[in-house]
């Protein structure tokens, strides 16, 4: 795989927040294609970052992906945890089918892939402006985990990053 290929275009309303956990993962890339979840250091990524940031599991049944991880501010804004439950139980988008297209997206291009389709949460309050996905590699081969970045916004105060109650 090219280097140009894991090249994401951020536009320019792109939140300086995506383009910083990308760039982070570019650098654990090294020479490979991805880098696997072994090279990740949470201590490495800017603090405020680590709440919007969940890590989904690539798993070889009907299920397909399921969370291992989801950020605390991910679970404030969704209402719930979905930890342990798959992306069709617990997916938090427009719809099932956009957010398994991403998944599948990043899955057969071992690419990242940026979501910019807008959505608001359910209750109201906050929106996302876009959601990254980074694919992980035990092998450097089989894409067998994804880590998912949403970027938030309070509805209410929208000049704002969201913190909420971290």
């Amino acid at each position: 795989m090219s280097i140009d290929q894991r090249q994401l275009e951020f536009p320019p309303t792109c939140r300086p927040e995506t383009v910083a956990l990308y760039d982070y993962w570019r650098r654990k890339c090294g020479d490979r294609p991805m880098p696997s979840r072994a090279d990740l250091d949470p201590s490495e990524v800017p603090p405020r970052l680590l709440p919007c940031i969940s890590i989904v599991d690539v798993v070889p049944d009907e299920r397909r992906y399921v969370y291992r991880l989801v950020g605390t501010a991910d679970v404030q804004v969704r209402g719930h945890d979905p930890t342990g439950k798959s992306v069709i139980e617990g997916f938090f988008g427009p719809s099932v089918e956009d957010a398994l297209s991403c998944y599948d997206r990043v899955v057969a291009t071992k690419a990242p892939v940026l979501d910019p389709v807008p959505f608001t949460a359910t209750n109201g309050r906050y929106a996302t402006e876009e959601t990254m996905f980074l694919p992980l590699s035990d092998d450097g081969v089989t894409v067998n985990k994804i880590i998912v970045f949403f970027a938030f916004v309070d509805v209410l105060d929208p000049g704002s990053v969201v913190q909420l109650d971290l």
